[in-house]
């Protein structure tokens, strides 16, 4: 039997938030001693306010800023549903705004986060280039936390449903008879 792991997975849509935004970002940047350095842990206060770093992001960029449409984010859900079920993994809840998507999933251990994020944009990006012509849909890569117990997975579960000013909020069957939306994450 493979052991399986639960993560939570963000990422944004195309030139939505660029890194140096002043809402904070988990891109690498470099300390004052120039060392490589990611803040992505939970509860580490992520690296915010670059704007220099942000018109370099847009100076750099390759398409159009990315809104999805309501019509939009159910082709985004009803594939990711698709996309787990085909690869046997579990979505426990996933929520699609305009500017940017949470998936709480499990998967084998042996899956890395970046097969995950990979896997779940690809087979949604064919989707979307089908009905609305081919464009650049996601931001390069995304971010990826291994959630530690049950505590840490009903945490980021209640954090995905709390979203402000969701286009589609959904929960595995699994899920929604225990989810406590009043929870913190």
């Amino acid at each position: 039997m493979t052991s399986s792991c639960t993560w939570l997975l963000t990422w944004t849509t195309y030139g939505t938030w660029l890194p140096g935004d002043r809402r904070g970002f988990v891109s690498p940047t470099r300390s004052s001693n120039g060392e490589r350095v990611l803040r992505n842990k939970v509860g580490e206060v992520p690296a915010a306010d670059m704007p220099g770093l942000v018109r370099f992001a847009e100076s750099a960029m390759r398409g159009a800023r990315i809104l999805l449409t309501l019509e939009q984010a159910g082709i985004v859900a009803f594939q990711f549903r698709e996309t787990a079920r085909h690869r046997q993994w579990e979505i426990l809840s996933l929520a699609v705004m305009a500017n940017h998507i949470h998936l709480v999933v499990s998967a084998p251990s042996s899956i890395t986060t970046a097969k995950l994020i990979g896997d779940f944009k690809a087979y949604t990006t064919r989707q979307l280039n089908d009905k609305f012509g081919k464009r650049r849909w996601w931001t390069e890569r995304g971010s990826g936390r291994r959630l530690g117990d049950e505590s840490a997975i009903q945490r980021a579960v209640n954090y995905v449903f709390r979203q402000e000013h969701p286009l589609i909020v959904w929960a595995g069957n699994s899920q929604e008879s225990e989810c406590d939306p009043d929870g913190a994450l």
